[in-house]
């Protein structure tokens, strides 16, 4: 293996993620992404039609540049949020019911996920690993008093 590269990409992928709304983003890039594959006009029919089509291709684009942006500069995430919930429900009038409703609530969806996202918690512990805490012997886990009980 080369001295440079990381022993285990997956790993350090792992943390990048975890430490960023990653579902959010994808989610959100999703749906702009299937509001695109909703409409199957060609640019030639949509730069003669006008500006109205054309709304219906800039949506669906800006969506799925937010929910990229939302992974890659998560400090910036309620700012690309409300961006993203704001071109879902404006895909409902411009992009065939905002790709027949899937796409617009994808957006919608990871919008919501981006805006409650939380940064600074502390990492989530895997159930195995709380299981054997719990399980270990030696130690006397005691139960919590009844309520009302002093």
């Amino acid at each position: 293996m080369a001295p440079g590269r990381p022993r285990h990409p997956w790993r350090a992928f792992r943390r990048w993620r975890y430490r960023r709304p990653f579902g959010a983003g994808l989610t959100l890039a999703l749906g702009g992404a299937e509001i695109l594959l909703t409409q199957r006009a060609s640019i030639t029919v949509i730069l003669t039609a006008g500006a109205d089509s054309l709304v219906g291709y800039v949506l669906p684009v800006l969506m799925a540049i937010c929910g990229l942006l939302v992974v890659l500069n998560p400090r910036q995430r309620l700012f690309y949020s409300v961006v993203g919930v704001l071109a879902s429900l404006g895909s409902w009038v411009t992009s065939n019911l905002g790709g027949f409703l899937v796409g617009m609530m994808l957006g919608l969806v990871g919008s919501s996920l981006a805006f409650g996202w939380l940064p600074d918690r502390p990492p989530r512990e895997r159930r195995l690993f709380r299981r054997r805490r719990r399980a270990t012997p030696g130690t006397t886990a005691e139960a919590p008093a009844p309520a009302g009980t002093a």
